[in-house]
Order: C-alpha cells, then sequence, then structure tokens
C-alpha cells in the first residue's frame, strides 16, 4: 500500500499498486466503494495485467483518509487526485473509472490534462441527478441534510443499500460520503458531458446492455466517445461479468500507436 499526503492538513490517498510497463493505469472506484476490492481481478486479468496499475482510493473512501473538513466537491476530488498522482510519478494515465470515479476522472481529464492519456468510464454519471427520498445511491443519499443523515439517516441508507455494497460504503466517512453524493448529483460546470465531449483524448464508455441505449449517445459517438454495452451485467459491471469487462476495456486501451494522445493538437 501506498500513499500521499493530499491536503494542507496532512490527509492522505492511499492506493495499492502493482507493478509493471508504463503508461500506466489508475483504477478509480464509484460512490462508498473501494478500488481494490471493485477491481483486483481486472486488474491482474490477463488482457490487461503487465501495465503498472494503480488501483486508488478517493479521499474520504476505502483506505483513505476521511477528513470532515473536505467539501467533497468533484473538483476537489479531482485535484487530491491529481496530488496523488503527481506524487506517484504518473504522467498519461489510462483511467479506468467507475460510476462517481468516472465523474471524477472527466474533472480530473480536463483540470488536468497531461495526467491523463485515456478515460475508460464504466456507467459514470455524466448529468445531475435529481434527489429521490427512499433510494439507495446518490440521490437518495443526498434527499437528506447533512445533520440528518450523520444523526441516522445512513442506517436507513445502510439497510437499503444491502450487505455487498455496506461491505465497502461503511468504510467512507459518513460526511465524506453524504457530501460526495451531494456534489455528484449537482454536477460539475461545465457538466461531465460536456467536458467529455470536448477532451481531446481516447474516450470509451461502457454501460450494462440492460438498460438500453444510453441517453446522448449519438452526440458522444459523434465528437470520437466509443459507447459499448456490456451484456449479463448491472451497475457493477467489472464484478457482474468481469470477462466481458476485461475484453472490452483491453480494446479501449488497445492501439495506442494506432490513437496518439492529442493534447497536443
Amino acid at each position: 500500500m501506498r500513499n500521499a499526503v493530499v491536503t494542507p492538513g496532512g490527509d492522505r490517498i492511499r492506493w495499492v499498486e502493482l507493478p509493471g510497463q508504463e503508461p500506466p493505469r489508475v483504477y478509480v472506484h464509484g460512490l462508498g466503494a473501494t478500488s481494490p476490492a471493485y477491481f483486483a481481478e481486472i486488474a491482474v486479468h490477463p488482457l490487461l495485467a503487465g501495465r503498472r496499475s494503480l488501483l486508488i482510493d478517493l479521499l474520504g473512501h476505502g483506505l483513505s483518509d476521511r477528513p470532515t473538513g473536505f467539501d467533497y466537491t468533484l473538483d476537489s476530488h479531482a485535484d487530491a487526485l491529481a496530488d496523488a498522482l503527481t506524487s506517484a510519478g504518473v504522467t498519461g494515465a489510462e483511467l479506468i473509472a467507475h460510476s462517481m470515479g468516472g465523474s471524477v476522472a472527466i474533472v480530473l481529464a480536463a483540470r488536468h490534462p497531461h495526467l491523463v492519456s485515456r478515460l475508460v468510464l464504466v456507467d459514470a454519471n455524466l448529468d445531475p441527478l435529481p434527489r429521490r427520498p427512499g433510494s439507495g445511491g446518490s440521490s437518495g443519499i443526498a434527499a437528506y441534510s447533512e445533520q440528518a443523515f450523520l444523526e441516522g439517516g445512513w442506517e436507513e441508507v445502510r439497510d437499503r443499500v444491502g450487505p455487498h455494497w455496506w461491505a465497502t460504503m461503511r468504510l467512507a466517512g459518513r460526511e465524506a460520503l453524504h457530501r460526495s453524493a451531494v456534489h455528484l448529483i449537482r454536477g460539475s460546470v461545465p457538466t461531465m458531458r460536456e467536458l467529455l465531449l470536448d477532451l481531446r483524448i481516447p474516450r470509451t464508455y461502457l454501460l450494462p446492455e440492460a438498460d438500453g441505449p444510453l441517453p446522448g449517445a449519438d452526440a458522444l459517438t459523434a465528437a470520437g466517445v466509443a459507447v459499448v454495452a456490456i451484456p449479463d451485467c448491472g451497475h457493477n459491471i467489472m464484478l457482474d461479468n468481469p470477462e466481458a469487462f476485461a475484453q472490452a476495456t483491453a480494446a479501449a486501451c488497445a492501439d495506442r500507436e494506432a490513437r496518439p494522445d492529442r493534447h497536443a493538437e
């Protein structure tokens, strides 16, 4: 396990690192998750193994510190992640990022373009969302005030999300979980979708086939984003169908020479 200080108060982001060839791959989890639990099987899959891989936990989640004075906006998450990657000597990384992690990865690529050469987004949030009281994800968490969430709302969320998600969600700081959810449903300015459309690097968006067409897919495709539907899975594609996920991710990361980094254009 490795770490880097990412706040003036000394708070640390931590990650599990697998040695291998450059350029590195960085795996980023979603809300209430942790990258080692969600991506370990994928990082060592025969189609993806051999690359230097950082299975990194966003601030407030998993192995990383959980400061209560951090605001947990998408911009702040992205800047803290940038500090950790810079400390690790990472440039031009391929980011494979799930759900909220995909939103953070898009903002990271826009704010710190030298750190990112390619995005593989896994059912990532692209647009602001409404609050939905009674749901288990970000919309349900954000429906509470922070005080109500800390005073017992988190227990209701625990019971709604079930033991699988709670196994990693319980590791997140409660302030971190709530603020991350609030800022995720608010989205970025410009929106994550708008930022994604403007990025000039190879981009792939993976989604569950059962969800049907991705809203706005035509515009994404026209902007050069590959939209790929994965069968036999739900939102956690890498856990539900790891073989198909590894195949799609390997294809998205292939042919670097044929699709060079276009930051310099």
